[in-house]
């Protein structure tokens, strides 16, 4: 077992250093490294550590899901016989670290447009623009892009080592501060051919590859708050024990008809989490075929389960009374950290559109 729990206890005991310093994991990612955590596996085994991991360190969980993306994206692809990325699952066993750095500003269009610039070059494509949200900055050595080259994406990978990229080290925000998600400016960086992943038309598209980025990111995402809900719960359990009633004689808030009703509806919105998403990963790893329905399954479980980790988060910190208001209780910075899962693709609009397309047809 990867996921000790010596090593889960060790990388609990950082987080909140982590977040008061709003410093990288650095520590954390070393310790997984050494655990092989960044090799490739099954989704479904992923995705049961990453919600194991995020119940330790939500932060520490989400910028680890960067990497395994890209690591699911490559088995998916090769269990689907391409084996066009088998590199990556190569470098992410000797101990590479993968990144995303596809989100832009304004692009409410996700990964079916570009406004980064990707221009013919010799013996490759040198890509011109700014990515936001590129967790693992201070530490990836591989990057993941794309931009538009006429009408079409170009989708691609530089190392550290590449010229023509810019940190902006500028992550300060509410939550999910270990990350640090810094801008990314790409200025002329040059993706050889050896390391251009897909050329796709603009637009939506069934590419395994765009496949494989939606299945693996969304159920990843999910799994990670999952795992927020499942601390949330733990805590809020412990509060009902801890805090006693006055009103009550001395007796513990467990013994509260309405704090026990609160508990008992937050473990309902927990236990119908982990049957959605342990399903659709198992179907992925099967190769089980959706079609079109697998869009609707994938953006629904992401939509579910970021909304019910918030609502159960929002029960444990009625629980844990005004001691769990303190920027330093543990539930404070799970209320903060929770809260970005709002701004995860697929956005709740972008949800609802997909399901209404998927029941009613394209708007006329």
């Amino acid at each position: 077992m990867t996921l000790t729990p010596e090593l889960l206890a060790r990388i609990r005991s950082r987080a909140a250093g982590y977040d008061r310093d709003n410093a990288f994991f650095a520590e954390d990612l070393a310790e997984l490294r050494d655990a092989g955590y960044l090799a490739s596996r099954s989704l479904l085994d992923t995705a049961r550590d990453q919600r194991l991991l995020a119940a330790h360190a939500p932060a520490t969980a989400l910028g680890i899901t960067m990497h395994l993306v890209w690591t699911g994206v490559a088995r998916v692809l090769a269990e689907r016989g391409d084996r066009s990325l088998e590199w990556v699952l190569d470098d992410a066993a000797a101990g590479e670290v993968f990144a995303f750095g596809n989100s832009e500003q304004g692009n409410d269009l996700v990964l079916f447009d570009s406004l980064t610039k990707a221009d013919t070059v010799d013996d490759g494509y040198a890509f011109t623009g700014t990515k936001i949200f590129t967790s693992l900055s201070p530490a990836w050595t591989r990057l993941g892009i794309f931009g538009r080259d006429g009408d079409q994406l170009v989708h691609g990978f530089i190392t550290r080592e590449t010229p023509g990229w810019t940190s902006l080290d500028d992550w300060d925000t509410l939550g999910q501060r270990a990350t640090q998600s810094h801008t990314t400016v790409l200025d002329g960086a040059v993706v050889p051919t050896g390391r251009i992943a897909r050329i796709l038309p603009v637009g939506p598209s069934a590419d395994p590859f765009i496949f494989g980025i939606f299945a693996n990111f969304l159920l990843l995402i999910s799994s990670v708050y999952a795992g927020i809900a499942d601390r949330a719960l733990e805590l809020s359990v412990e509060a009902a024990h801890r805090r006693t009633s006055l009103k009550n004689g001395g007796a513990a808030y467990a013994q509260d008809p309405d704090i026990r009703w609160r508990v008992a509806d937050a473990a309902l919105a927990v236990d119908a989490l982990g049957p959605q998403i342990e399903t659709l990963a198992t179907d992925v790893d099967n190769l089980v075929d959706h079609g079109a329905g697998w869009f609707r399954m994938l953006t629904g479980v992401k939509h579910r389960s970021t909304e019910a980790a918030r609502y159960v988060v929002d029960q444990a910190m009625r629980i844990g009374g005004g001691g769990a208001y303190r920027a330093s209780s543990e539930l404070a910075r799970l209320q903060r950290d929770v809260l970005a899962g709002i701004y995860h693709p697929s956005d709740t609009e972008s949800v609802h559109s997909t399901v209404a397309t998927t029941l009613l047809g394209p708007l006329g």
